[in-house]
This record gives structure tokens, sequence and C-alpha cells, in this order.
């Protein structure tokens, strides 16, 4: 009878255990590699923290690569049957998973009055990429605006105020001519200015383009105006940098690079994501300074970086495990942690209001610049069938940049591949 009991316990107790781990819902969590620094530390930290906190909860961060890596496998995933529950994408990729039927509108799971304020308290320029059709589709969670580091030891060296980077377009080409230095055989050893041409060239143009006062896609996502005099305006002002001044490197210019060439002082000034603030501040040897990118006709840049999405495919439990980490990552306090960590924007005012990020903005003025920069700031550009237009737009650019096509004729054949594209969406 005793042997007969153990046995009955030991099945309950294996029945209750079974039983326990069928109640956790999964939820694989896509997340990209985009900038430098322990980024993977701090989500698997988020990941571990949130399903102790959260028992029936098991998120698991799958590192997918590049943003475009990370939008090709999400997409491949779901056509097969077996999508992640949720990812960070970027927010231009928004229209490209409306269109695939891959996520559903964040606003099916905003029930109570918590969860109205908690969409309500995001930064504005933030959610612009993520709304459409008058639905939100993504949250802002990584997210970023362009930026301006200067060396400030170069400045000295070269004559120049240490703690007055350029406002304007023409004081930036006066500055840099001052920071180009050459070598006895006439090589450059030091460029004043390098702007990033691969990897994301158009969101770098964009804030030339949003400086000389031209929109490059309408908010639909079905029109865009690549070959505008403005456009081509500010194109010709990126390649006078090289081909006419002398003062920026020639040919295509490596993103992933650019934060090593500022480090190694390659270059005294550099045009980069606010995400590799972090990044910049722990490895340079030098005191450097962050400001808002110059004025043309007036000032501006694209916000950046990626929103978190929830997948069509998910099972309802599974997207609501995922809506409860969206918010539960987007808390005030966490966003605070993760912009101190990272570089990136923390997403939210009431962020801003901790005493963390107070006690950080204090120390390190330098984290304020890209939230300061929100007011001027405008959607980062984005259409339907966005990756494929995209790279007709950055094939463009880097056909003017390298000088196998004038700035007037690439954003002519750009703008004619771009209508091709979006032709069915009209």
């Amino acid at each position: 009878m005793k042997f007969n009991a153990t046995i009955i316990s030991a099945a309950l107790t294996l029945a209750a255990a079974a039983h326990a781990s069928a109640q956790v819902t999964e939820v694989p969590f896509y997340f990209p590699v985009a900038v430098g620094g322990p980024i993977t530390k701090y989500i698997d930290q988020f990941a571990t923290d949130f399903n102790k906190e959260n028992p029936t909860v098991k998120v698991s961060p799958i590192y997918a690569g590049s943003y475009q890596d990370t939008i090709v496998k999400a997409l491949t995933a779901n056509k097969a049957g077996t999508p992640p529950v949720a990812s960070v994408l970027l927010s231009t990729d928004t229209f490209t998973l409306i269109d695939e039927d891959a996520i559903v509108p964040i606003d099916n799971f905003v029930k109570t009055a918590d969860d109205k304020a908690w969409l309500a308290g995001f930064y504005k320029a933030f959610l612009l990429n993520g709304q459409v059709g008058g639905k939100t589709w993504g949250v802002p969670f990584q997210r970023s605006t362009v930026v301006l580091y200067w060396n400030k030891e170069l400045f000295k060296e070269a004559g120049l105020d240490a703690n007055k980077p350029p406002e304007t377009w023409a004081e930036m080409t006066a500055m840099s001519q001052k920071l180009t230095k050459k070598d006895a055989s006439g090589k450059t050893t030091q460029y004043g200015v390098q702007i990033p041409s691969s990897g994301f060239p158009y969101w770098l143009f964009q804030g030339l383009t949003t400086q000389n006062d031209v929109i490059l896609a309408n908010d639909a996502g079905t029109q865009t105006k690549f070959d505008d005099p403005k456009v081509i305006e500010a194109l010709q002002y990126w390649i006078d940098l090289s081909k006419k001044h002398g003062v920026h490197p020639t040919g295509i210019v490596e993103w992933g690079t650019t934060p090593k060439d500022f480090m190694e002082k390659k270059a005294a000034m550099i045009w980069t994501t606010t995400g590799n603030l972090t990044n910049i501040r722990a490895n340079a040897k030098f005191d450097f300074g962050v400001a808002m990118l110059p004025t043309g006709k007036k000032r501006g840049s694209p916000t950046g970086g990626g929103n978190f999405y929830i997948f069509k495919k998910a099972t309802p439990a599974q997207q609501e495990a995922a809506f409860k980490f969206a918010k539960w990552l987007t808390q005030p306090e966490r966003a605070a942690q993760w912009g101190i960590e990272t570089g990136y924007v923390a997403v939210s005012p009431a962020a801003w209001n901790t005493a963390a990020l107070k006690k950080y903005a204090a120390e390190f003025p330098p984290a304020t610049v890209a939230r300061d920069q929100l007011q001027y700031a405008v959607a980062e550009f984005s259409t339907h069938d966005n990756q494929r237009v995209t790279k007709a737009f950055n094939d463009g650019l880097q056909a003017a940049l390298t000088g196998s096509k004038t700035a007037e004729a690439a954003m002519k054949d750009a703008q004619r591949e771009a209508e091709r594209l979006l032709k069915s969406y009209k």
C-alpha cells in the first residue's frame, strides 16, 4: 500500500510539473544588433528579469544579425508558419510588415486606462513611423536621431573653439578645411568630416534633405521625391565635401567603421546615430562633444532605430505575453536604463524624469542632444515595398558619391525605379 502511495505521489508530482511547463507561454523574440557595445548582454538581462517576474512567460531573445538580416529572417519564418512572436525591427519596416500581413496593431491589446496612458506617453516624433491608417503597428524601443560628434582636442589643435561645433553647412565646410591634415606625400591622414554611405546611406542623407527643407516621401508611403531639385542640391553638397573641398573621404564610407575612424582620429567630426554614444564614450581617449546636425535652410534630422512589433500568427496567449513584455520594456525606469547603457534616446518624457536619467544627463550633457533634436525631427524615410525602394535610393546615392553618375542623373534614375515599384500601391 505504501509502495502504491509513493507511485501515485510521484505520478502526481510529474503531472503537476508537466502541467506547469505546459502553461508557460513561449515568446521567441528576434532582436537586431546594429551598433557597437554589449547590447546583447543588456537584452539577455531584460529577458531574464522579465521571465523571473512573469513565471508563466518565457521570452527567448534570438540575435538575428543586422536590421536587414532580421527583417528577412522574420518574414521568411512568417511565410514558413513559424514567425517570431515579437521582434524589434526598423520603424521603417512598418509598411512592409503590414503588406505581408505579418503583424497586428498594438491597439488590439490596449484596453485599460493604464494601457492608454502608456501608449500616449511616447514622444510623438518616435510614433510617426509606427502609425499607419489610424492604427499603431509598432511602439518605439531603441530609437535615435543622427547627431554630430566632434573631437575637442583636434579642434584646439586647428585653432578652433573646442566648445563650438558647426552651426551651419557653411561652417561645417570651413571648419573641416582647418581640420583636414595631409602627410608629406600629400596623402590625407585626417579628414575634417565623415558621413557614412554604406548600410544606411538614405538615413544619413535624410539629415541633409531635411535641412534643405524637403521631405522624401508622402505619409501614405506611395510617392517619393528623389528628383526634387532640393534633394539634388543636398546630394551635391555631400559630393562637394570630398570632390570639391577634399575634407571628406571619397567613395563609399563604411557605416560600421565610422565610430572607429573617429576614435582613431582619422576623422575630426562624424555623423552617426546617437546609439553609438555609449560605445564612443567608453572608448574615445579624448574629450569629445555631441551636437545637433548643422542647419541648412533649417535644422533637422530623421528619427531612426527600431520599433517593437507583435506577429499575427502567434497564438492569442503569446500575443498578450508579447504586449506585456513591450509595456514592461518601455516603462520609464527601464527606458531610462536602456538609454544610459546604450546611448539610444529614452522613448518617453517620463523616462527623462526618472532620478537615474536626470542624474546621468546632469553628469553627461551630450546624452540630451538627440532628445532635444526631436523637436526638429521628421519620420524616417519609408514606403511600401520599402526594401526595394530604399535599395534603388541607396544605389543612386552611392553612384553619385563614387562619381559614376551625376547627382541629378542618379536621383532621376532612382525616382523612375521608385515610381515603377510603387505603381501598384497608388
